[in-house]
């Protein structure tokens, strides 16, 4: 693969994250204020966008921070709020030739948003994965650094609406996705173990188990049964 293309890759990865950064930019301002208010000092604050390097996690890191929690509290609940990039990891793995020092690049920087894009994308290539990681790796970290500039003067998120942005996005990702009848319905049972998990189990533990359990009902409803991964299209033309 020459120079020219790996550069176009790169930066195709780059901007087909763009679009998010209209999520992200809030969302990393608003942590910034709340680590200020955790009593994070701006080095605390910008080092855990930096070596962390999720929203989710970091907001609650934080939150647990500012009410006194014990530091192996703080990371386990970390390390399940994260523990469906290991779900991210073995498919990218088995898509894209990481070797060398692109396994553990491609794996440090890793996101839901970067998993996302580069799965609705046919050709996938290291560089479009890192183009996308850095991407938001990039937006994430200087919103931070912003927010934790401007401290109480960033509104909550959540008041303005922005906090739809992402289920928004990842649902607009999910459709071209979804080919054949199989994938439609590991896609609504998934979506709906998701959302009966969501209030019963904490951290990240919802995704995990949704993940583990789409993976092993699209694994059963395709062995041995070529025929059943019909496409949509097709079966819209024999209704029609």
């Amino acid at each position: 693969m020459g120079a020219t293309m790996l550069r176009g890759d790169f930066a195709s990865g780059f901007r087909a994250l763009t679009p998010l950064w209209l999520g992200v930019i809030p969302f990393g301002l608003a942590y910034a204020v709340l680590a200020r208010d955790a009593g994070l000092s701006l080095l605390e604050t910008q080092s855990l966008s930096v070596l962390v390097f999720a929203g989710s996690a970091q907001v609650s890191a934080v939150g647990m921070f500012g009410t006194g929690a014990a530091a192996a509290e703080i990371v386990l609940t970390t390390f399940l709020l994260n523990v469906r990039h290991v779900l991210y990891g073995l498919a990218l793995g088995r898509q894209i030739p990481l070797r060398g020092w692109r396994r553990p690049t491609a794996a440090y920087f890793l996101t839901d948003e970067a998993f996302g894009v580069v799965a609705a994308r046919e050709e996938r290539t290291f560089p479009f994965l890192l183009g996308a990681e850095l991407s938001l790796f990039a937006t994430w970290n200087t919103a931070t650094f912003a927010g934790a500039l401007a401290g109480g003067a960033i509104p909550d998120p959540a008041k303005l609406g922005i906090d739809l942005i992402f289920p928004l996005a990842f649902l607009a990702l999910l459709v071209p996705l979804v080919r054949t009848r199989v994938e439609l319905a590991v896609a609504l049972v998934a979506g709906a173990v998701a959302y009966l998990l969501a209030d019963a189990l904490p951290g990240g533990l919802p995704i995990l188990v949704t993940g583990v359990a789409g993976s092993l009902l699209g694994a059963f409803l395709t062995q041995g049964r070529p025929d059943d991964a019909i496409r949509l299209d097709d079966a819209a033309r024999e209704v029609a």
